[in-house]
């Protein structure tokens, strides 16, 4: 209502986004508590009956109460200022030759499979294959509903103990493969970034061969000098795009170099740092000698090996958001 507030477009579109999302946060809180004020009168009003039918009712309630309050503290979970941005993730095998780029593939067939689940948009990054089966390491973006305040759950080290399809012997063998998630740097965030500070390298992409060889340098490689972080990019057979895409995914990490460095200013003891860490294992996916997924953090598992390598993540990354964090000690399985 002040005078003038409309002149400034880019904020006022802003401020009535703002708006807009906390009018619905009120309305989902106020719809659930008016669904558990509804569901104790019910229960009430069934004890003074004395009526067992109104009862099961009164409880079929208050499990629909108990469900609405998960969903708002998963809300609150997901509010942080960067949880509503588009999500880049970077996926690399770990030592272990063609087992773990085995591994890296079988991630990535996960993570996407999960972002069909929600119903987001996946644009494949960079993509470097492994020699005989599997993949080095992809990056990709995902677009959709608070993609980055979800998938930043899975930063961490994935470890799988399978017999090996690769070995003639049928022995068993751990892989393992890394995780990395970045919040998309969108038109809002302002990103210091000296384009002298970067070292641009071109490179011919590595493909299939034959026709489809690529005979230009069209694949990117950018070097960040004072950080030392490298960014290449080869999916496309233009240059510009690739250049375009890399320089995105450069820009977007050093603003998640920068918030890990605010936060660990603000906070330099805080007990949960190693649950984000690079070096961490998060999630063990065990399928020999028996069938099971166990998140290392929150102590949540499933016996559906198959039902999470197609994406079923939700039931570890709900608990991993809302706090859970496993309380007994790690047995042999988990070091």
């Amino acid at each position: 209502m002040q005078p003038g507030f409309w002149e400034d477009q880019k904020r006022a579109q802003a401020l009535s986004k703002e708006k807009s999302g906390l009018e619905l946060s009120i309305a989902f809180y106020e719809r659930e508590r008016a669904r558990l004020d509804d569901a104790v009168a019910l229960w009430e009003l069934a004890d003074e009956a004395n009526d067992e039918t109104a009862r099961e009712e009164a409880r079929q309630a208050l499990r629909e109460a108990v469900q609405g309050a998960e969903r708002l503290e998963l809300s609150k979970m997901l509010s942080g200022a960067q949880d509503h941005l588009n999500a880049i993730v970077e996926i690399n095998a770990g030592a272990g030759g063609t087992e773990s780029q085995d591994w890296a593939q079988m991630l990535y067939r996960m993570y996407t499979r999960y972002c069909e689940r929600k119903g987001w948009q996946v644009e494949q990054g960079d993509f470097q294959p492994g020699e005989e089966a599997g993949i080095k390491n992809v990056s990709f973006i995902v677009r959709g509903d608070h993609a980055y305040g979800w998938l930043k759950a899975e930063v961490g080290v994935h470890r799988l103990v399978r017999i090996s399809p690769f070995d003639a012997k049928a022995r068993r063998h751990t892989s393992f493969a890394s995780v990395f998630v970045y919040p998309e740097v969108d038109e809002e965030i302002e990103i210091d970034l000296n384009p002298a500070d970067v070292r641009i390298d071109t490179f011919r992409s590595s493909g299939a061969g034959g026709q489809k060889v690529n005979k230009t340098d069209s694949a990117i490689r950018m070097t960040h000098i004072p950080t030392g972080i490298v960014v290449s990019m080869q999916n496309e057979r233009s240059q510009h795009k690739n250049r375009d895409m890399a320089w995105k995914v450069l820009k977007s990490r050093l603003y998640e170099r920068e918030l890990r460095n605010q936060q660990a200013e603000r906070d330099k003891v805080e007990a949960g740092k190693a649950d984000i860490s690079f070096g961490s294992q998060i999630r063990n996916y065990v399928l020999a000698p028996y069938r099971m997924v166990k998140d290392v953090r929150t102590g949540v598992e499933s016996g559906n090996t198959d039902a999470v390598l197609d994406g079923e993540l939700d039931p570890f990354i709900t608990a991993y958001l809302l706090g859970v964090r496993r309380k007994d000690r790690p047995g042999p399985e988990d070091e």
